[in-house]
């Protein structure tokens, strides 16, 4: 998996909701660190995180992580 694009992903749906990086870590349970690291690219996303921020972005986890687009 591209990290550098999933975590671009995630900000994008995660703006597209109107949600700030505080508050969506807080809905998955995270530290404000985790989720930068994630959205910068510099973390990999594990499953079970992946699904979470998902869920509370109310998509699935397929359109976080194909990146064939």
């Amino acid at each position: 998996m591209d990290t550098k694009r999933i975590g671009l992903r995630v900000r994008a749906f995660r703006k597209l909701k109107g949600y700030t990086q505080q508050e969506l870590a807080d809905y998955v349970g995270i530290s404000l660190a985790v989720l930068g690291a994630v959205e910068r690219g510099n973390r990999h996303l594990e499953g079970k995180i992946l699904n979470k921020i998902a869920d509370v972005l109310e998509i699935s986890a397929a359109e976080l992580t194909d990146i064939s687009e």
